[in-house]
């Protein structure tokens, strides 16, 4: 059931990277159920504006309610790739922040019919949104074994990927695997008992990232967005996996550079100029207390920067 009791990961510490000009105008890329966008709106003034937006139409409906009767707040039910849309039909030149938690949220994970979690007994779906066509249960049951051993190591990062693959090729052929218990099953036969949980996240993982293309709409964000922000905006990221983190640090490293020609050249060629100017060398992560009383904050990491 979803409830007022969302946790918002790394809070303060996104709303102090984030939110230099109350008065500014803020865009929140993963609205879920509030908890960022709330802090948003206590941080900025009754000039200031937010725009937030979700895919996830449970998620979206929630929050667009929550907020209906405050006038700074602007919701669409989009893809926070389609940011440079959103900021046509506001005619929003730049913003002065802008801000993505890249986590599936805990009502996602919790609740058995979103089919996001291998713990319960669901469609084995995994689409975040539902207007796609393609679900984890299309892809497990017609790719080949080559192509899921090749999803399972790039997006999961898991060793046993090729014996996994084998394995779901396998009982596919005796009967068409439908929910994630049939999944996770499959998995669980070949994976010692240790290692069970880590593997059996890291597949769905992988599969909920190949079914919703997140690493390249999420580089796709990314450039949009320092493309959008005002001179003196913040860009805020929080992600939770080593492919997502990787993303975000090279392309924020890429946008300090003032140079991009190969080292032999004795002089520049390529009229590179640096755009952004980085606030967190290391990433920001949870304290212990905040782990504590949110144990799926762990591994997030926070990298915030500034455009020139």
């Amino acid at each position: 059931m979803i409830n007022d009791h969302h946790t918002p990961v790394l809070l303060n510490e996104s709303l102090e990277f984030l939110v230099a000009d109350s008065n500014g105008i803020y865009f929140d890329g993963t609205l879920g159920f509030g908890g960022h966008s709330d802090g948003i709106l206590t941080k900025i003034s009754n000039e200031g504006t937010l725009v937030a937006t979700d895919v996830d139409a449970d998620a979206f409906d929630y929050s667009k309610k929550k907020f209906s009767s405050d006038k700074r707040f602007k919701s669409y039910n989009l893809n926070f790739s389609q940011i440079d849309i959103i900021a046509k039909i506001e005619s929003i030149k730049f913003f002065d922040g802008i801000f993505a938690d890249l986590g599936v949220s805990s009502f996602q994970l919790d609740n058995a019919s979103a089919g996001f979690t291998y713990r319960s007994e669901a469609k084995l779906d995994l689409r975040m949104d539902k207007k796609k066509v393609i679900t984890a249960a299309d892809v497990v049951n017609s790719f080949s074994e080559e192509e899921l051993a090749k999803i399972f190591f790039e997006f999961g990062e898991e060793r046993n990927s090729r014996l996994i693959a084998k394995k779901i090729c396998e009982r596919r052929k005796e009967k068409k695997i439908e929910t994630t218990l049939d999944l996770s099953e499959i998995v669980s036969s070949v994976t010692p008992f240790k290692l069970r949980t880590k593997t059996l996240s890291k597949i769905f993982q992988a599969l909920r990232i190949f079914i919703n293309d997140e690493l390249e709409i999420l580089k796709s964000f990314l450039n949009k967005s320092v493309e959008l922000l005002s001179s003196g905006g913040r860009i805020v990221i929080i992600s939770y996996h080593s492919l997502e983190d990787r993303i975000v640090k090279d392309i924020f490293k890429y946008e300090t550079l003032d140079c991009i020609c190969p080292k032999d050249y004795p002089v520049c060629k390529c009229d590179k100029v640096p755009r952004l100017k980085i606030l967190t060398k290391k990433p920001v992560i949870p304290n212990t207390d905040e782990i504590k009383n949110n144990v799926r904050s762990r591994s997030a990491k926070l990298r915030a920067a500034e455009r020139i």
